[in-house]
C-alpha cells in the first residue's frame, strides 16, 4: 500500500510517499519550505510591489506569514480576509481587525486595482502530486497522514493554557501516544486547524491526522538505540515548540511542551531533569512562558533522553549529553515515519505490511 506522510512544521513540510513494495530508502521523499513560509513569501511580494491583498481559502498555522501580514499593513497598504482564513491570525476577529485588516464574507471582493489573491491552506495536494509527476512518480496514494500542531479554537482565554489542557485530556483519558492520533471522523470541532486540513484535501481515502510533536516521538522510536531502553525521554526541539515525553515501556509517565525561542541548554536541562524526577509543575512552565507541564507517575527515573527536530542544537553543550536520534538513518523525516507507525495502528489490516517495511524487509 501507498501512504502520503505531510509533516508540517514552522520551517519546512517534510514529504515521504511511503510504498510498502519498497524498501524505505527507496521511497519518493520531499523537503520543501512550509505552507506559512510559502504564503509569507507571497505576501512579500506584494508589499513590494505595493498592492493590496485578499486573504482567503481555510485556516492554517501562523507565525512567518503573520509577520508578514503585520509588514504589510503597517506600511499603509490594503490587506482583506475572508473571516476562515483571518482565523489563522488570531481567534479573535477584533483582534485581526486592529492588525489593519477587513473582513470580508465569503463571496465579497473589493474591486481593486492590482488585487493580489493569496489561498491559505496548509496542504496542497496539487503541487505536491505535480511535483511527483515531473519526476515521474506515480502520485496515487491509499491514506493520507498529515501532522500539524494544533493549537485549538480559544478566543476568550490563553492558546497556551487551552493547547494544554487539550494534551491533559488526551493523556488522563488514555497514557498511549496513539490517543493523539486522529482519524478524519474522530476530530473534535475546536480544532479548527485540523478541520481545515480535512476541508481543504477532500480525499476518498482513510486520513489520519496526528500532533508533529507526538509525530516526531514516534518516529524517534524507530531509532535502533532509543528503542533498546524500556524508558525514554524524548525531545523534539521544533522551530516554534519543543515538547518532550517521558515513557516507560510505551506508555506517558509526563510531558511539557514550551516555545523554542525562550529556551537554552541551561533551561531544558533543568525541565528535562525535573521531568525525569517527576517534580516538573505545569505553573513552573507556563509562567516559563511555555504551555504546561504534566506528571502522570511521580516515581523518579534515569530515562535514556533522546532529541531530535531542526533545532536542536539548542542542546548544544547539554550537561545531560542526550542522543541525537537518527531514525533509519534520516533526521529530517522523523516525523514522517512516525505518521506512518500511526497507519500502522489505526488501520489494523495494515499493520503487519508497513511494521515488516519499517523493520527492513519488503
Amino acid at each position: 500500500m501507498r501512504i502520503l506522510t505531510i509533516d508540517i512544521g514552522k520551517g519546512t513540510q517534510d514529504i515521504l510517499l511511503f510504498d510498502s513494495s519498497k524498501l524505505l530508502e527507496n521511497c519518493a521523499q520531499m523537503i520543501m519550505p512550509s505552507p506559512t513560509i510559502i504564503v509569507a513569501k507571497r505576501i512579500n511580494q506584494a508589499t513590494a510591489r505595493r498592492h493590496p491583498i485578499l486573504l482567503n481559502g481555510v485556516t492554517m498555522g501562523g507565525g512567518p506569514n503573520t509577520a508578514a501580514l503585520r509588514r504589510h499593513t503597517a506600511a499603509g497598504l490594503a490587506a482583506y480576509a475572508t473571516s476562515e482564513a483571518a482565523l489563522t491570525f488570531d481567534d479573535d476577529l477584533e483582534a485581526v481587525k486592529e492588525m489593519g485588516v477587513t473582513i470580508l464574507a465569503d463571496d465579497e471582493m473589493p474591486h481593486l486595482t492590482n488585487l493580489e489573491v493569496i489561498e491559505l491552506k496548509d496542504i496542497d495536494l496539487a503541487v505536491i502530486r505535480q511535483s511527483l509527476d515531473a519526476f515521474g512518480v506515480n502520485n496515487r496514494f491509499d491514506a493520507l497522514a498529515v501532522a500539524v500542531l494544533d493549537h485549538g479554537f480559544a478566543p476568550d482565554i490563553s492558546n497556551r493554557l487551552f493547547r494544554f489542557d487539550h494534551l491533559r485530556k488526551l493523556v488522563t483519558s488514555k497514557r498511549d501516544l496513539f490517543a493523539f492520533c486522529y482519524l478524519a471522523h474522530e476530530i473534535p470541532d475546536y480544532l479548527n486547524r485540523i478541520k481545515a486540513v480535512i476541508k481543504s484535501v477532500r480525499v476518498n481515502t482513510p486520513l489520519l491526522v496526528i500532533d508533529t510533536g507526538v509525530a516526531a516521538v514516534l518516529g524517534t522510536l524507530q531509532d535502533e538505540e532509543v528503542i533498546r531502553h524500556n524508558e525514554q525521554l524524548i525531545v523534539n526541539v521544533g522551530n516554534s515548540h519543543t515538547i518532550a515525553f517521558n515513557l516507560v515501556d510505551g506508555l506517558i509517565k509526563g510531558l511539557f511542551e514550551h516555545h523554542t525561542g525562550m529556551l537554552n541548554a541551561t533551561i531544558l536541562d533543568l525541565l528535562i531533569t525535573k521531568l525525569a524526577q517527576g517534580v516538573l509543575t505545569s505553573e513552573e512552565v507556563y509562567d516559563g512562558g511555555g504551555h504546561g507541564a504534566l506528571v502522570v507517575n511521580r516515581d523518579g527515573g534515569e530515562p535514556f533522553i533522546a532529541i531530535t527536530g531542526p533545532r536542536r542544537e539548542v542542546l548544544a553543550g547539554s550537561s545531560l549529553k542526550p542522543y541525537q536520534a537518527v531514525p533509519h538513518g534520516d533526521i529530517m523525516l522523523t516525523g514522517c515515519y512516525g505518521l506512518v507507525q500511526a497507519c500502522a495502528l489505526r488501520i489494523n489490516d495494515w499493520r503487519e505490511e508497513i511494521e515488516q517495511v519499517l523493520r527492513g524487509k519488503t
